[in-house]
């Protein structure tokens, strides 16, 4: 059932889940969730105005330093905080760093708006992922716990089979494509208790069996094109959002994208 609330703004704060990657769109920027999600709160809203913070590849301290302060200053109706993952993926990680710093993030965001958003985030079906759902886990039980302490709602994507199904997921297994960021798009809007487009949870067809060369050939492709890039800037200490600005860093009025909107669902 939908609830009447009606959010005038929307910030968005986190890394490439957040920032878009991989719904590219034409002039070759990411769109995304939020994306899609601000689009639909601004049809139920004139005058809607939205931020969106996040950058890709950043840790959740890094997240913390630039992004949580300029955020709460916004006073945005809704918030969405989406991070720690990142950290989880590296060879090493303190887990109870992870969680001081999103505990102060959401300390600092949870006052300064009417509703924080924090997220399980989706894990992809796979042996890679696999060597890293215990890390994962744990961090979301993090997430539990901080949400229930500042009365922040929990998205859980994670716990969709759907959002599992590789299909979802770019060839670089680390980002959703366009239908994957449409059904989390779904997914928040729900959880809001906005009237449901559609069951984002609902399985893709089932798949065409692939032969054994053909699923090798494509790990190959995946290691040489994503994951070897994706090792040597763990081991070197880069991140593939080093320099890049916020992807909308003013709460600004929304407008919709030139072009059609391929992946947007009515209201």
């Amino acid at each position: 059932m939908e609830t009447s609330a009606n959010y005038t703004s929307f910030v968005a704060v986190g890394d490439s889940f957040t920032e878009g990657m991989s719904d590219l769109l034409p002039d070759g920027s990411y769109r995304g969730w939020a994306d899609l999600l601000a689009a639909r709160l601004a049809a139920r809203s004139p005058g809607f105005r939205y931020a969106n913070l996040a950058v890709r590849g950043k840790l959740i301290g890094q997240i913390v330093d630039e992004q949580v302060a300029p955020a709460a200053a916004m006073r945005a109706d809704l918030v969405t905080l989406v991070g720690g993952l990142n950290d989880a993926l590296r060879p090493s990680c303190d887990m109870g760093g992870v969680r001081a710093r999103l505990e102060e993030a959401a300390a600092a965001l949870a006052p300064s708006c009417r509703r924080l958003v924090l997220m399980r985030s989706p894990g992809r079906s796979g042996p890679v992922m696999d060597r890293f759902r215990p890390r994962m886990e744990e961090l979301f039980a993090v997430v539990d716990a901080v949400a229930a302490r500042h009365g922040a709602l929990v998205v859980d994507l994670y716990g969709s089979g759907a959002l599992g199904d590789p299909r979802l997921w770019d060839a670089d297994r680390l980002h959703l494509t366009a239908e994957g960021h449409r059904r989390v798009a779904e997914a928040v809007w729900q959880a809001l208790g906005l009237t449901a487009g559609d069951d984002w949870r609902t399985p893709l067809p089932p798949a065409a069996p692939v032969g054994w060369a053909a699923r090798r050939a494509d790990d190959l492709r995946f290691a040489r094109r994503h994951l070897g890039p994706w090792v040597g800037r763990r081991l070197t200490g880069r991140s593939s959002g080093d320099g890049l600005p916020a992807k909308r860093p003013e709460l600004l009025p929304y407008e919709p994208p030139p072009g059609p909107d391929r992946a947007e669902r009515p209201s």
